[in-house]
């Protein structure tokens, strides 16, 4: 069974490895980062299903962070932990895209289960959407038996192109990070994989060459995005 991974940016140390232990202990993978300047590198480098950030870090802060992970991810869950209580300071949190927010000292129960709730729900959110027919203007993509139906044109999807078109569809008019979607998908990032990708992208704009409506951009340096325009 996979564990979920988390990114912990902390800076105090001592509670940084205390928490990262305590949340070890409760099966989820923890990768820990004390200085804000490495959140990034790291969040670009790892596929993580939830984030929890200090506001209050050296170099780049919190709030910072967040905003710079939602240009490349929308949907991961954010935590916020701070030792602010200020209005201000927790309106500029969720502004920045948080799901949640804890002021220190906190009940370390009380994250894990914030924790478990907001992955649930993003999970059930993420199934819900693929459990039945997905209608992307006007075809018609069924996940269960890979098929993508255009008027009387069926084609028939290989299980690459119908998991990498699910992704693109889930993060539908917003990058679906390159790295990301190669780990989870190939499960390695390495150069010839990200040329397979590039294959099965080709493939599934070919797909969709005739609709004027439907397009998957290349974002250079992030990856790609599926935009579905009103029709």
């Amino acid at each position: 069974m996979n564990k979920e991974k988390l990114l912990l940016v902390e800076d105090d140390v001592n509670f940084g490895f205390v928490l990262k232990s305590y949340l070890e202990m409760n099966e989820f993978d923890v990768d820990l980062v004390s200085d804000g300047k490495d959140a990034l590198p790291s969040f670009n480098k790892n596929t993580y299903d939830l984030c929890i950030l200090d506001v209050m870090l050296p170099n780049v802060d919190g709030f910072t962070i967040a905003k710079e992970i939602r240009k490349i991810n929308k949907t991961i869950p954010i935590i916020f932990l701070t030792a602010k209580s200020l209005k201000d300071d927790v309106l500029e949190g969720f502004k920045s895209g948080a799901d949640d927010y804890l002021t220190k000292p906190f009940d370390s129960e009380v994250l894990l289960a914030k924790i478990k709730v907001i992955i649930r729900r993003n999970t059930n959110q993420f199934a819900q959407e693929l459990s039945e027919k997905i209608t992307i203007g006007k075809y018609v993509f069924n996940t269960q038996l890979r098929t993508l139906q255009h008027q009387d044109t069926v084609h028939k999807l290989t299980p690459r192109e119908s998991d990498l078109l699910q992704e693109l569809y889930l993060y539908r008019n917003n990058v679906l990070d390159r790295n990301q979607a190669l780990k989870k998908i190939w499960g390695d990032d390495n150069y010839f994989n990200a040329r397979s990708m590039d294959v099965y992208i080709t493939k599934l704009r070919k797909y969709f060459k005739d609709s004027d409506k439907i397009q998957i951009n290349n974002i250079h340096g992030s990856g790609f995005i599926l935009v579905i325009k009103d029709e």
